[in-house]
């Protein structure tokens, strides 16, 4: 059975970088649009980035110019790196991924119907 595996999480200071990676057990993943999603407790789960199967990205307005977003099918991987940390980026950290997607719906977590298990990622002030 196909499944996305997240790594790469931790605790970090403001300011710091991490690079979280999702692997996916079935090679099929390349040809699907995926997407990292992230939810603090409280708060609703967000649409971090996503990328489609031409590597086209796209980002939410609280991580541009600070996150990117990157895929290398030869291992099956998703990354997201992760500079500039701000406290504000503490939450569990998912990969997702989809079929097909509208663009319009990429940063949605309502279009996605396979995810990880999440990555908790921890900033401090």
């Amino acid at each position: 059975q196909d499944h996305l595996v997240e790594s790469g999480g931790g605790s970090v200071q403001a300011g710091g970088s991490l690079r979280l990676s999702c692997t996916a057990s079935g090679s099929a993943y390349r040809n699907y649009y995926m997407a990292w999603f992230r939810q603090a407790p409280g708060k609703e789960r967000e649409g971090v980035a996503s990328i489609d199967t031409v590597g086209k990205t796209r980002y939410g307005d609280s991580v541009k110019g600070r996150f990117t977003i990157s895929k290398d099918n030869a291992v099956n991987t998703l990354y997201l790196q992760m500079n500039s940390l701000k406290p504000e980026d503490t939450a569990m950290y998912y990969c997702a991924a989809v079929r097909s997607v509208w663009v319009a719906a990429a940063l949605f977590g309502s279009a996605y119907n396979y995810w990880g298990q999440g990555t908790q990622v921890t900033v401090s002030s």
